[in-house]
């Protein structure tokens, strides 16, 4: 019998399907966008909350007033809406790329710019949906590819916007790594689990190294569990490429930093966003790298 599913007919329209997962990969983007804006809003909501809860402090008219706006706040509500002038997005508006250009990067009520990071993320997400679709064999590790992807993508944007990479994130991504390791989908389920201990325990031990050395914190606890999360969608043999190549970018760009904005040793540079890249390049090119620098292939 003629197979007639939905994967067989894309797959006999290549073109088709990288079409469809592009578009996928905007939507999705625009999904991101959302996330990266709200969760730590929702993230400093409740700690303002627990905090007055722990110190039994009544809260003041402000903090009132804030801890009342956030009520119901969350990824879903309220609609989307422009930041400065509350103007609630028409569906023509909220289209990936698209709208972005139409309205010239700027609000159509109060004419306030739009950050840029808006339609780079919608593109960065559609960018890595492509390579997935090209690297990736397509039904569930192309599903599960992309579910990575796109969650070390929003990690990303947050942790340069707000220096934190948020539990919500990285904890559901580490245990995920480890669930569809189970059938040894990217790497053998015993990898996955030492991955994910030797990827925290190696961040965690320089963190404390550090802090013995200098009395300062040189990391957050979010770096090892993003790490870990790594270790367990890719195996523990992934972890020295993607320590080395996340050190190596971090470095080059904290250098850089201090020469051309003159700052000093001990400003804060987020951390995350270089583990992220790292991940998705080895994720993809891991064997490739290592068969050219360490002249082998990884298990």
């Amino acid at each position: 019998m003629e197979d007639t599913s939905f994967l067989s007919i894309l797959a006999a329209y290549p073109a088709w399907f990288y079409a469809s997962i592009t578009l996928f990969g905007l939507l999705i983007g625009s999904f991101l966008n959302v996330v990266i804006l709200r969760l730590p809003k929702m993230m400093e909501a409740l700690w303002h909350r627990e905090c007055r809860e722990l110190l039994g402090q009544q809260a003041d008219d402000d903090t009132e007033d804030a801890s009342k706006a956030a009520t119901g706040f969350n990824i879903a509500y309220p609609a989307s809406h422009c930041p400065s002038c509350g103007h609630e997005l028409r569906w023509w508006e909220n289209l990936p790329l698209l709208s972005y250009a139409l309205l010239r990067g700027r609000c159509s009520s109060c004419k306030t710019r739009i950050s840029p990071q808006y339609p780079l993320v919608e593109a960065a997400a559609a960018g890595l949906a492509l390579l997935a679709a090209s690297s990736v064999t397509w039904g569930w590790p192309l599903l599960f590819a992309l579910v990575l992807v796109w969650a070390l993508l929003a990690l990303t944007v947050i942790d340069l916007n707000t220096m934190l990479l948020p539990d919500q994130i990285t904890l559901p991504l580490l245990w995920l790594g480890l669930l569809v390791n189970v059938s040894g989908m990217f790497t053998s389920l015993s990898d996955a689990v030492i991955g994910a201990a030797a990827g925290y325990m190696v961040l965690w031990s320089i963190y404390q190294a550090f802090r013995l050395l200098t009395g300062k914190e040189g990391m957050g606890f979010g770096d090892f569990k993003l790490l870990a999360a790594l270790g367990a969608w890719m195996g523990w043999q992934a972890l020295p490429g993607i320590i080395l190549m996340s050190s190596l970018v971090g470095a080059i760009v904290g250098i850089s930093l201090m020469v051309l904005r003159k700052k000093d040793a001990s400003m804060a540079i987020p951390f995350g966003p270089y583990l992220a890249a790292a991940g998705v390049i080895w994720f993809f090119f891991g064997n490739q790298i290592s068969a050219a620098y360490l002249g082998g292939t990884l298990p």
